[in-house]
C-alpha cells in the first residue's frame, strides 16, 4: 500500500487492542468508534434509499424522487417526521421495560461492527475469536425484541416477539454451521484473518454455505419472506405495534442496521471483505455490502411471505440437514488437502454438489408436506 493512499488505517494509524488500554491509545478507540457509528448511520440511510428505489423499479413505479435530487433526502425527511411524532406509552404497559427495549435491541446491531474489518487492520478490536463474538452479540437483540413484546401489554406484540425468538433459535443453528465451514477453510476465528486468507473468495469454495448463511441471516433479522414477526395481515405490526415516535424510529433503525451488519458479515466471510483491485479497500467493502443488501431487496420483492409452520419446517427439515451435509463435505475437502493446481476443479465440484443437493433434498422436503397444514 502506498504511503499517500487514502486509507482508514493510515488516517488513524490504528493498533488493535492496545495493551495499555485505556491509557495511551484511548483517542484511537474514540475516533474509530465515532467512525463506526457514522458509517452505520450513513449506510442505513443509503440502504433505505436503495431499497425504496429498487423496489419501485421492480414494481414498475418510480419510488421516492421528490425530496432532494433523485429523492436522496427522502430518508432524512422520513427520520425527521418520525422523530417529531408523539411518544405514546400504553396505560397497561411496563413502562421501564417498554422504554429500555429499543435501546437493548439497537446496541448489539452496533457492537457487531467492532470486529468487522473495513480494510486490513482497520477495525476496533481484532479479536482472535471475532466470529464467536459476532454470533454471541447477534443473539442479544432478541432480548430487546422480547422485552418490547412483553412490556407493551399487547397480545399481538407478544405474539410477534415470540415468533422472533422461535425464528432466532431455529435459524441460529444452520447459520453457525455455515460459519464453521468457513472457519475450517480459513483456519482462524479472526474475521481479519479470514479476509486475508481469501486469495479466492470463499463463496467459490463454499457456495452452499453462502446460500445457507444468507437465508438464515435473512430469517434472523426479519427480512422477507421471513417477516412473520410483523405480519400486518395477522398481528398488526408485531412487537412494535405499541411504539411511536423516537422509540419506533429506533426499532426501524435496528432493522436496517442488522441488515447492514449481516451484509457486512457475508462480505467478510464469503466475498473477500475489503480485498479487490484498483479501488481503495474500504470502498470495495462498501460496494460489496451494498450488493449483498440489494440481493435482500430482490428477495423481498420476489418472494411472498411464508406461514409460521413453513418458517419452522424450513429451518429444521431443510436448512439444518443441508448445513450438516455442507459441513461434512467441507471437512472432507480440508482433510484431502487439494493441491493448488486443482483448486478450480474443486470449485466446479462444489457448485455441482450444491446443485445436486438442493435438487434432491428439495424434492424430498416438498414430499414431507410443505403446503399441508395439520389440523
Amino acid at each position: 500500500m502506498a504511503t499517500g493512499e487514502l486509507s482508514i488505517y493510515n488516517l488513524v494509524k490504528f493498533q488493535a487492542i492496545p495493551p495499555d488500554w485505556p491509557g495511551g491509545f484511548w483517542w484511537h478507540w474514540l475516533f474509530f468508534t465515532v467512525v463506526v457509528i457514522g458509517f452505520v448511520l450513513t449506510m442505513v440511510m443509503g440502504v433505505i434509499y436503495i431499497e425504496r428505489r429498487g423496489m419501485g423499479r421492480m414494481q414498475s413505479r418510480l419510488g421516492p424522487n421528490r425530496t432532494g435530487p433523485f429523492g436522496l433526502l427522502q430518508p432524512v425527511a422520513d427520520a425527521i417526521k418520525v422523530l417529531l411524532k408523539e411518544n405514546i406509552v400504553p396505560v397497561a404497559a411496563d413502562k421501564i421495560v417498554h422504554w429500555l427495549a429499543p435501546v437493548i435491541a439497537f446496541a448489539p446491531a452496533l457492537m457487531i461492527f467492532a470486529v468487522i474489518p473495513f480494510e486490513n487492520g482497520a477495525l476496533l478490536a481484532d479479536l482472535n475469536i471475532g466470529i464467536l463474538y459476532v454470533v454471541a452479540i447477534s443473539s442479544v437483540s432478541t432480548v430487546g425484541i422480547f422485552m418490547a413484546g412483553w412490556g407493551s401489554s399487547n397480545k399481538y406484540s407478544l405474539l410477534g416477539a415470540m415468533r422472533n425468538v422461535a425464528a432466532v433459535v431455529s435459524y441460529e443453528i444452520p447459520l453457525v454451521l455455515a460459519i464453521v465451514g468457513v472457519v475450517l477453510i480459513a483456519g482462524s476465528l479472526s474475521l481479519n484473518q479470514m479476509v486475508v486468507a481469501q486469495d479466492i473468495p470463499f463463496i467459490l469454495l463454499q457456495p452452499l454455505g453462502f446460500l445457507l448463511f444468507f437465508t438464515a441471516g435473512c430469517a434472523e433479522i426479519n427480512r422477507s419472506p421471513f417477516d412473520l414477526m410483523e405480519a400486518d395481515s395477522e398481528i398488526v405490526a408485531g412487537f412494535h405495534t405499541e411504539y411511536s415516535g423516537m422509540k419506533f424510529a429506533m426499532f426501524y433503525l435496528v432493522e436496517y442496521a442488522e441488515a447492514v451488519a449481516i451484509s457486512a458479515i457475508i462480505t467478510t466471510l464469503f466475498l473477500g471483505g475489503w480485498r479487490g483491485p484498483l479501488l481503495p479497500p474500504w470502498l470495495w467493502f462498501i460496494v460489496k455490502v451494498m450488493l449483498v443488501f440489494f440481493a435482500m431487496v430482490w428477495t423481498r420483492t420476489t418472494l411472498p411471505r411464508i406461514r409460521i409452520d413453513q418458517l419452522m419446517a424450513f429451518a429444521w427439515k431443510f436448512l439444518l440437514p443441508m448445513s450438516l451435509l455442507n459441513l461434512f463435505i467441507t471437512a472432507l475437502q480440508v482433510l484431502a488437502d487439494w493441491p493448488t493446481q486443482l483448486i478450480w476443479a474443486m470449485i466446479i465440484v462444489n457448485f455441482a454438489v450444491m446443485a445436486i443437493i438442493i435438487l434432491i433434498w428439495s424434492r424430498f422436503f416438498f414430499r414431507l408436506g410443505w403446503g399441508r397444514i395439520e389440523v
